[in-house]
Parts: C-alpha cells; sequence; structure tokens
C-alpha cells in the first residue's frame, strides 16, 4: 500500500513506519521542514497548508501528529499547543482529502485520538459508544474528532483509534518510570486505584494495521488491551519484574507540583475496553499486563 503518514517523528509514528516497512508497504511522511529524501512532503498544519498532490493517489493517509502529553510541565501555553497541534493537522488533512477528486481520494483516514475522550470514569466500564466525558483531555478529544469530518462527508472510512497507554521501556508513560522504579524511589501514583488501559507496543501495531485492512470498520476504535489494570497493580507488577521495591505512593499533591496541569491527567480513571476490536475478531499477542509489561521492557 502507499501510505501517507503525519507524525511520523513521534514515539508511535518511528516504530509504525518500521513495521510497515518491514511490511512491504511504501511510506511517505509529512514533514513541517524541507524535505531531506523522496520519500517526504512538506506540509503547514498551523497555517492549513497541504499541497493536494502529496494526498492524492494514497491508498491510506495515517495521522499520529499531536504535542505529547506527558513532553513537558503543562500551563496555558502548553494546553494550546496541545490542542492546536491534533485539531490544525487533523483539519488541514481532512479538508485536504475532501478536496480532491474522488477517483483521487484515499479510500480510508485513520486519525489518532485518545481514551481521554471518556474523561474520568471511576470503576465503570466503557466502550466506545461511550459519550464524551469532562475535563481538558475529553475536550481536545471532542474537537479533534470532528475535525475528521470533511473526509468523513466525503465518504472517506474513518478510523478514529482512541489510544490508551501503548507500552514500551523508551517512551510514552512507561519511560519515566522506570529510573525512579530502579532507584526504590517509587509506589503507586497518588491513591493507586484509577485504571489505566494499557496495550504493548506489538499489539498497538497490530491493532493498527488490523483495522486498515479491515473495510467494514469505522468511527472510533479503542487502542487499548483487554484487561486495564488500576496504576497500584499496574505499579506492582513493574516493580515484580524489575525486582525492585514499590512502597513510596507519591502523593497526588507532589505530582501537582511536578507536572503542573498534567497531574489531574494521570490520576484520571479510565476503564476502557476494546469493544470494536474484540467484536472484530482481532487477537491480542499480550492479552495481559505481566506479559506486556515483560514485552515492553525486553522487545
Amino acid at each position: 500500500m502507499r501510505i501517507l503518514l503525519a507524525g511520523a517523528s513521534g514515539f508511535l509514528g518511528t516504530r509504525l513506519i518500521a513495521r510497515l516497512a518491514a511490511d512491504g508497504h511504501q511510506v511517505t511522511r509529512l514533514v513541517r521542514r524541507p524535505p531531506r529524501d523522496p520519500q517526504e512532503r512538506r506540509w503547514d498544519p498551523a497555517a492549513g497548508q497541504l499541497d493536494p498532490a502529496a494526498v492524492a493517489g494514497s491508498d491510506a493517509v495515517v495521522n499520529l501528529a499531536g504535542a505529547g502529553v506527558g513532553d513537558k510541565r503543562w500551563n496555558d501555553d502548553y494546553r494550546r499547543l496541545i490542542r492546536s497541534s491534533r485539531v490544525d493537522s487533523t483539519g488541514t488533512l481532512a479538508v485536504t482529502i475532501a478536496g480532491l477528486p474522488a477517483a483521487d481520494r484515499p479510500p480510508v483516514l485513520l486519525n489518532s485520538s485518545a481514551v481521554g475522550w471518556y474523561g474520568n470514569t471511576g470503576d465503570r466500564v466503557v466502550e466506545e459508544d461511550a459519550p464524551a466525558g469532562d475535563g481538558f483531555l475529553a475536550d481536545v478529544c471532542r474537537v479533534w474528532e470532528a475535525a475528521t469530518r470533511p473526509a468523513e462527508d466525503a465518504g472517506v472510512r474513518v478510523v478514529r483509534l482512541r489510544i490508551g497507554l501503548p507500552l514500551h521501556r523508551d517512551g510514552g508513560m512507561l519511560k519515566p518510570q522506570l529510573l525512579p522504579m530502579r532507584l526504590g524511589v517509587s509506589g503507586p501514583l497518588g491513591g493507586g486505584r484509577q485504571w489505566w488501559p494499557w496495550i504493548s507496543m506489538a499489539d498497538w501495531l497490530r491493532a493498527l494495521l488490523f483495522v486498515l485492512d479491515r473495510d467494514d470498520v469505522a468511527g472510533p476504535v479503542n487502542m487499548v488491551g483487554p484487561a486495564p489494570s488500576t496504576n497500584a497493580e499496574f505499579t506492582r507488577e513493574l516493580a515484580r519484574q524489575l525486582h525492585r521495591p514499590a512502597i513510596m505512593p507519591i502523593p497526588a499533591l507532589a505530582l501537582k507540583v511536578v507536572l503542573g496541569g498534567f497531574a489531574h491527567e494521570a490520576l484520571t480513571s479510565t476503564r476502557v475496553l476494546p469493544a470494536v476490536l474484540t467484536r472484530a475478531g482481532f487477537t491480542y499477542h499480550h492479552p495481559d499486563l505481566p506479559g506486556a509489561l515483560r514485552a515492553a521492557l525486553t522487545e
């Protein structure tokens, strides 16, 4: 397949490129700087600028673009960047796709979103049909997903990837936990009762390729594992696999000092299940937390 990819340099994008190349797909990367090779095309999503020729004839568009929610301490400026980097990139792609002649239009857009859509669900289990919740990330997800509408209205199959917590030692939410855990100065965040919807990196990649190939899958898809765990359970299992103690709970107040506005999201409980993937017949390589963490630390 000829695949156009936005967000290629990020934590997920770099791993997706490697997987797509290994599977024999041709990947063209959208970049904000001058292109360095024939597989790159320049765009400016903040200005809504994208040459339609870069999109025309693609078999699929995958959009993973967006500033990392855990990369910096949140302040008002970074909140605006989190929102604009997602909405601008999605809107630019969707409008460009919709403006193409039908014969040149990519048949599918896989657009990232997040389980933040659901807000704080406490112990309540939610699936893809649940409404948007409250809070900053839920509001971002609402406008982020709405920005795909021009492509959907043009007849393109749009899949909104509500991504959970992909596990890999080199990034995401796992990487910053490893050093304090290895030093023996880690423990549950807050009370540790919040639910974490994790997924192994291998299964995240496999699930993305699965929905890419399934013409009958559209709309929101929870990109999470089948067995979410509480933060306390997650911390205990990580400590067990690293052969370290995890007896120093991190108070919510300390998180707020270190993380600013992101602390609220780190303490949010999101008990999400992958109903669409399950109904479609997707099978997991790592259906339980011990296996997923083992893979994240060694593969």
